[in-house]
């Protein structure tokens, strides 16, 4: 018994009883009946705030994308009024449009949505009839009238970017020599070859693409320059040096550089 009576009191000595706090339930009445309120409040002040859409405001300077064409795809995507309406699916409808390469989309109260136009810039022709853009993107396809001043670029579906990267390196390459790109291809079997605006067309192969377009700016170029007229060809695929195909008859004059191959029959010693 005295064993019982201690481990009782050691019970009631060392264990706490656990109590829930005491919740004021007035006044927490109070609070959600405030917070409801609000929330009413809220959704009644949103509600006479959407007004219908009335008038869509399109701004931007652009010469190739037509008002009325963001306006119908402004009006297709458009839902709700002027607080319910979706901006983003707004902007996303009007930057599927081909020439739109960037939409701002916001509101203007209390019932007007403005959209503001960054049109695409064309940087190249991509086949027959599409169109790069700056960042080497295709954003148009089957186009009807390519601006012919733009440079042709070819390559296999995929390959856009790739194609204009060496494009832009290339041709910075060039310009401080006089010499513009007319045209760049890239082939199923990955070689490059591009032609220079005055008709001169260049071939740099599969391999050391690089290294021969160094060797063309070092070597090959200052031999066309000036005589573009009568070159036809300049064959970098050599490992010995390159072969200049001329048009008609080969020119008379100085004997040329001992780094010019010959060109040969059935071009042997081209390695791609």
């Amino acid at each position: 018994m005295r064993f019982l009576r201690r481990r009782n009191r050691r019970k009631k000595a060392g264990g706490a009883r656990f109590e829930w706090p005491k919740l004021e339930w007035p006044r927490l009445g109070r609070v959600a009946g405030m917070l409801a309120a609000l929330a009413a409040l809220g959704v009644l002040l949103a509600v006479r705030l959407d007004q219908p859409v009335r008038s869509i405001v399109i701004d931007g300077p652009f010469q190739r994308v037509a008002a009325v064409e963001v306006q119908q795809a402004a009006v297709g995507a458009l839902r709700g009024g002027i607080v319910s309406a979706d901006l983003d699916r707004l902007r996303k409808s009007v930057e599927a449009l081909a020439w739109v390469d960037r939409a701002r989309v916001q509101r203007l109260w209390p019932d007007r949505i403005r959209i503001e136009i960054v049109e695409q810039q064309a940087a190249a022709r991509w086949g027959d009839d599409g169109l790069l853009n700056t960042r080497g993107e295709l954003f148009a396809s089957g186009v009807r009238l390519v601006p012919p001043e733009l440079p042709r670029l070819d390559g296999p579906q995929g390959a856009e970017g790739q194609v204009a990267q060496r494009y832009l390196a290339i041709q910075d390459r060039l310009s401080p020599l006089g010499f513009q790109i007319a045209a760049l291809r890239l082939d199923a079997r990955g070689a490059w070859e591009f032609d220079l605006s005055a008709g001169v067309t260049v071939r740099l192969g599969r391999r050391q693409v690089d290294e021969r377009m160094d060797r063309f700016v070092q070597f090959g170029a200052p031999v066309i320059s000036g005589r573009s007229a009568e070159v036809r060809y300049v064959d970098m695929r050599y490992s010995n040096g390159f072969a200049i195909g001329w048009r008609g008859k080969r020119p008379q004059g100085p004997a040329r550089p001992a780094f010019v191959a010959h060109q040969p029959q059935g071009e042997p010693g081209i390695d791609g």
